[in-house]
């Protein structure tokens, strides 16, 4: 097992990973920038550094800055999180080479999966069902006349995409030129690489994602699905493990496929396999690997009765999966709640400031993640999530009035939050009955006029 590890991130999932470092008799080391000073993190890591100014180019982002404060500090690891460098081959390739372990898969399985095109033709070689699609397009005109060959609707990646940076739908053959370049343009700029492919458009489908976990002694398992369909802008808001879309015969099948695929490309340490279902529940598609942890990721440990993040860490260490995982098994309904520091009503403009009052929900199967507190500042320098609130229960049906009862519960005080939306969400027919796919979030806003 290692005996220090650095935290390459920030917030919540930094505080979650010194946690687990913390139970598993691990030293932690938070890097922070100057901005995250007083996020709890860096109060409850063993050491921390600071590693430069507010902006995450300058620091979270800075490969050299983080390589230096792991050698001033000793650190034979290091935890990227999800974000930032987590999926980054080369932040990888060179953790290797400098002999500091990283937590997550290799650097050549990143690289494989990490490129949208190449996870696309990896899944074909192992007999994962994609939507038809083609190769990464030299230009707008080329990807035209591939785009009619598809057929219309179609959706433009970036193949470096991520986050729903650098994804289009195109409905109409006279709105794609301008789509595809706005969808490259996004992509040089957000990942600086803009190439982009084509899928098909499936039109009303389900986000699904399988949580999949490989070790070094030929352990390959998933432990799952979650529906990840309520989305707004392509950024998750409300997800639950098990889907309320997936029948018995179609989760065997796609739990199958996940497992075949992480098995053939020797996969080790945690994953996700995101997929496309289709409205009826018949028909499921490779979208792409996440090769790191995901945000969401507490509602399978709350199904699952296991701690992903330890299993990381031992997996990176070179043990096997813990023998619980190995045999878990599924209990009762989870759903977490992202809770943004944003004004649903204003645009879901981002509401920094300073937090006066924080009082979080409690009682039978709840849960927050989190790294704020009365009395802390939210900086305007990062993504506006703040915590995630995560409810588990014998049924969903408990399961959802738990949230509701959760969501009501929650105060926070001194800045705007989601928290009133996403309790309309809990509160719709459409929610409590499962009854919604990647359009709805934006079919209801529109219909509210948020």
């Amino acid at each position: 097992m290692f005996k220090r590890v650095l935290v390459a991130n920030r917030g919540e999932i930094a505080l979650r990973i010194i946690r687990a470092c913390r139970e598993l008799g691990v030293e932690s080391v938070a890097v922070y920038s100057e901005a995250d000073v007083d996020s709890m993190h860096v109060q409850l890591a063993d050491r921390s550094v600071c590693i430069g100014p507010a902006a995450s180019k300058d620091t979270y982002l800075k490969m050299d800055r983080i390589f230096a404060a792991a050698e001033i500090t000793g650190a034979d690891a290091i935890h990227p999180g999800y974000g930032f460098l987590s999926e980054n081959a080369r932040f990888a390739e060179i953790c290797e080479s400098s002999h500091i372990t990283f937590i997550g898969p290799s650097s050549r399985v990143i690289h494989l999966m990490g490129d949208k095109a190449t996870a696309r033709a990896t899944a074909v070689a192992n007999g994962v069902p994609v939507t038809p699609g083609s190769d990464i397009m030299p230009d707008a005109e080329s990807a035209f006349e591939e785009a009619k060959k598809i057929g219309f609707p179609v959706m433009i990646k970036a193949t470096a995409g991520g986050g729903g940076r650098g994804m289009r739908p195109c409905l109409r053959e006279e709105d794609f030129i301008a789509l595809f370049q706005a969808a490259s343009s996004e992509a040089i700029v957000c990942f600086g690489n803009g190439s982009c492919y084509l899928e098909k458009l499936v039109i009303n489908p389900h986000h699904v994602e399988f949580q999949v976990l490989g070790d070094s002694h030929g352990n390959f398992i998933q432990l799952g699905e979650r529906d990840c369909s309520l989305q707004r802008r392509n950024q998750k808001v409300v997800e639950e493990c098990p889907s309320p879309l997936l029948t018995p015969e179609l989760r065997a099948r796609m739990g199958e496929a996940s497992v075949n695929l992480i098995r053939n490309i020797n996969y080790q340490n945690a994953g996700t396999i995101e997929y496309l279902v289709d409205e009826k529940a018949e028909n499921f598609y490779f979208m792409e690997m996440n090769t790191r942890i995901q945000v969401e990721h507490p509602v399978t440990e709350e199904v699952m009765g296991c701690d992903l993040i330890k299993e990381q860490i031992r997996v990176a260490a070179g043990e096997p999966l813990s023998r619980h995982v190995l045999t878990a098994a599924p209990r009762g309904h989870s759903i977490e709640c992202r809770i943004n520091a944003e004004d649903p009503y204003n645009n879901f403009a981002p509401s920094p400031g300073t937090i006066v009052l924080w009082y979080a929900p409690g009682g039978k199967g709840v849960r927050v993640d989190t790294h704020v507190y009365s009395g802390y500042t939210v900086p305007p320098h990062y993504d506006s999530m703040i915590a995630k609130l995560i409810v588990t229960a014998a049924t969903r049906e408990i399961a959802v009035l738990r949230m509701k009862r959760a969501l009501g519960e929650f105060i926070i005080r001194g800045i705007k939050t989601t928290i009133p939306f996403q309790l309309e969400i809990i509160s719709h027919p459409d929610f409590v009955n499962g009854t919604y796919d990647i359009g709805w979030v934006s079919r209801f806003l529109e219909e509210r006029k948020i």
